[in-house]
């Protein structure tokens, strides 16, 4: 039980009009917010991460194109160095070609102009196979041999090629400015002879890490972000005091020139961004904390959800008041509904809104307008109908007296030999019996033309030879039923203002046909007939007789004064007009009356009824049972 209560007030239908609309409200507003918040976080969240990995790369290969650019100008020096003359004559000669001091001078010019040019430069020596040396600033610490120093095998092993050393290590050479070893980055390049290839001498180039340092000190990443340098043994060229490289152990991919990649350096979740040089096989690695770019995107993030909430509140401050504003109206209306309800016919909804709910309100003012006046015409109306019904009584005593005293009147004539009288008096009678037919308003087709048989009996008695008549029934309507007394006022129009009218004896035919489920009754005479402008008024009578589906019954009803009022119409109109109004009434607009008629060539009614086998069943039940139920 409880469980089914719970599924009630959770199903939709049962919600007022209220909360499903601040429901929808807020799935249109703050549903669409959360998904747009989500999506832009996320995407947010990737461009942010984009922009800091290219822009941390395009910041080390700038880097690095300034240490190639450095690496160059050593390189070319080295070049300019090995294609001196003097230096040729060193390599060549020995000591000896620098005896003269002169000599010896230009070359100490020579090496100097490149140290000072070049700030980078911090010391040129170049040494020859047997150890002997130049130098304008560096000098071997003991007498042994510089050939036999590393530095100087591995420019021999290079033949020719320039090679960066890295830092010195346990060299024995040193300058007048005392660089420590961790100060400079060695440059080595041995002179051979182009035709021999025979090594002549290695000239050794110290360049200042300062210089170095300044390239890269001077770009940061972020908060704590920071560049480095290493040779292609992993080993450091340049390093900041904080740097992780090396004395944690960090090692990079050795295969891939540029790249990225995260790893957790002393509890701290750190982001490599590497790029290596193919001029000088120095690797330039951005390292900066994942935490930093974290940051940026919890502090986007945080406007995003600041954003979001905004919108939420506003669109629930929204959902509110216009689900207030479009329920309040409609349950204003349902309330004067429930008083209508009630009982109160007199009450009306302000008419001062112009949108749909005032469309509404001025709609249900109209229809208790309507209501209130279709009771009174009801209660009016039943007040007439109990009016008419008394007076039917009482029309009805008279028609069955004289039904009564007919009979004895032909029980009379009978006995006493007057076939004649009789025979009248038996029309008379049935004339009477079939006109009351017991208060029922449709008849069998076959006492109603029995009804018309005795009528014409009655009229051919009276005009003797000069009326004529022929009744053309088929055995299968036998089982019709139709409005009675349709055919009597026809009949009569035809015999007083046809028959009557003609010189010599005329002829009246009645047929019934059966045709797509329509019965037509025809009525035809070869009488006086009549001119254009009677037919026409006659006409425009039938025309305008309403039926039950119209609504402007009260112009129609004019328009048949009109019509009546004419002085060809008044006589004929008013039989034609009776059965084409209790036709419509009846069965609607598609049945009725036709004429045709022609000047002293005769007339023609047609009459249109609907296929009824049994009374109170068929196309039209119910309008039959209204008609018979008075």
């Amino acid at each position: 039980m409880v469980f089914k209560q719970l599924r009630k007030s959770f199903q939709l239908n049962n919600w007022s009009i209220r909360y499903k609309l601040i429901l929808h409200f807020l799935l249109i507003s703050i549903l669409p917010s959360l998904v747009i918040g989500l999506l832009m976080g996320w995407i947010v969240n990737g461009i942010v991460e984009k922009q800091v990995n290219g822009h941390t790369m395009q910041l080390i290969d700038n880097v690095n194109k300034s240490l190639d650019y450095y690496a160059g100008n050593i390189q070319n020096i080295s070049y300019f160095i090995s294609m001196n003359p003097e230096i040729q004559a060193f390599l060549s000669e020995g000591k000896k070609a620098i005896d003269d001091d002169h000599e010896e001078y230009r070359m100490s010019k020579f090496l100097q102009g490149f140290t000072s040019l070049y700030s980078e430069v911090a010391g040129i020596i170049v040494v020859r196979p047997n150890g002997d040396y130049f130098s304008n600033e560096m000098y071997a610490r003991t007498g042994d041999s510089l050939a036999k120093e590393s530095w100087y095998q591995e420019a021999v092993e290079a033949k020719g090629i320039f090679k960066i050393i890295g830092h010195p290590a346990n060299r024995n050479v040193t300058t007048h400015s005392n660089y420590k070893d961790s100060e400079v980055v060695s440059v080595v390049r041995a002179i051979q002879d182009p035709d021999t290839q025979k090594t002549l001498g290695v000239v050794l180039i110290d360049l200042k890490l300062r210089v170095i340092a300044e390239t890269v000190r001077d770009v940061r990443l972020g908060k704590s972000g920071y560049l480095m340098v290493i040779d292609d043994k992993g080993e450091s060229i340049y390093a900041p005091k904080n740097s992780r490289i090396g004395s944690l152990g960090v090692a990079l991919p050795g295969q891939q020139l540029s790249g990225m990649f995260a790893q957790t350096v002393g509890g701290q979740k750190l982001q490599f961004i590497y790029q290596k040089s193919s001029f000088t096989n120095w690797t330039t690695v951005g390292v900066f904390a994942v935490q930093d770019s974290v940051q940026e995107i919890k502090d986007i993030n945080l406007y995003l959800v600041t954003f979001v909430f905004i919108v939420c509140m506003l669109g629930i401050a929204a959902s509110y008041y216009l689900s207030h504003s479009i329920s309040r109206p409609i349950s204003q209306l349902a309330s004067f509904m429930r008083k209508v309800e009630e009982g109160n016919m007199s009450i009306r909804i302000p008419e001062e809104r112009e949108d749909e709910i005032g469309l509404l309100g001025r709609s249900f003012n109209k229809m208790l307008s309507q209501m209130t006046r279709l009771i009174s015409q009801v209660w009016a109306e039943q007040r007439l109908k109990r009016e008419a019904e008394l007076r039917s009584l009482q029309a009805h005593i008279q028609p069955h007296f004289l039904y009564n005293t007919l009979d004895t009147i032909q029980w009379l004539a009978r006995k006493d030999g007057a076939k004649e009288a009789t025979e009248m008096v038996e029309a008379l009678s049935k004339l009477f019996r079939i006109g009351l037919s017991k208060g029922q308003e449709m008849i069998p087709l076959t006492d109603e033309i029995e009804h018309i048989r005795s009528y014409l009996k009655i009229q051919q008695t009276r005009y003797k030879d000069k009326l004529n008549y022929n009744i053309e029934v088929d055995g299968s309507s036998d089982d019709l039923f139709v409005l009675k007394l349709i055919l009597q006022p026809l009949v009569e129009n035809a015999i007083y203002h046809g028959i009557k009218e003609r010189r010599g004896p005329g002829m009246i035919t009645i047929r019934a046909i059966i045709s797509e489920e329509i019965l037509e009754l025809v009525i035809q005479d070869d009488g006086a007939g009549m001119t254009e402008a009677r037919l026409e008024a006659l006409q425009a009578v039938l025309q305008a007789v309403p039926s039950v589906h119209e609504a402007h019954a009260a112009q129609k009803a004019a328009a048949v004064a009109a019509a009546s009022n004419h002085p060809q119409g008044q006589a004929a109109s008013y039989g034609l007009r009776n059965v084409q109004e209790r036709i419509r009434l009846s069965f609607g607009e598609t049945y009725g009356i036709t004429i045709e008629s022609k000047e002293k060539a005769g007339t023609t009614v047609i009459i249109k009824h609907p296929i009824i086998h049994r009374k109170g069943q068929g196309t039209h039940d119910t309008n039959m049972e209204g008609v018979n139920r008075g």
